[in-house]
């Protein structure tokens, strides 16, 4: 495994970061046009958390490539950046649709996305190199 990414560890931290925003971009995608939300999302704390997390889900997304391409190959980066954007619908397939489309589902995504950008902010090769 050397000899393909010799730092497996930064491997295993991107496709983390990198799953958690795409979990993100399949529960937002089904937010936006505002007027084809689900009734949950439609209310003011669900526009709010709709808000919150289109936010969050923007700066994950940068980090985690940021953290990639600072931290893996490029060739890295790419395949398994490919391969979690392929698999990723597969768990989101399995949560229950009132889960997926209520403010209960935008709550967890405001908590994994949160989690996992103080990860990356805790990271050495992450957002502690910003600070």
């Amino acid at each position: 495994m050397a000899s393909i990414e010799p730092n497996v560890a930064g491997l295993l931290i991107f496709t983390g970061l990198w799953t958690a925003a795409c979990l993100g971009f399949l529960v937002l995608s089904g937010m936006f046009p505002a007027n084809t939300r689900p009734a949950g999302a439609r209310q003011a704390g669900g526009r709010a958390l709709v808000l919150v997390n289109s936010l969050l889900w923007l700066v994950l997304a940068a980090a985690a490539l940021a953290y990639g391409y600072a931290n893996l190959r490029l060739t890295s980066l790419i395949v398994v950046g490919g391969l979690v954007l392929l698999f990723a619908p597969a768990p989101f397939e399995l949560l229950p649709t009132s889960f997926r489309d209520g403010r209960r589902g935008l709550a967890a995504l405001v908590a994994l996305q949160g989690a996992a950008l103080a990860v990356w902010a805790a990271l050495p090769g992450g957002g502690a190199a910003l600070i």
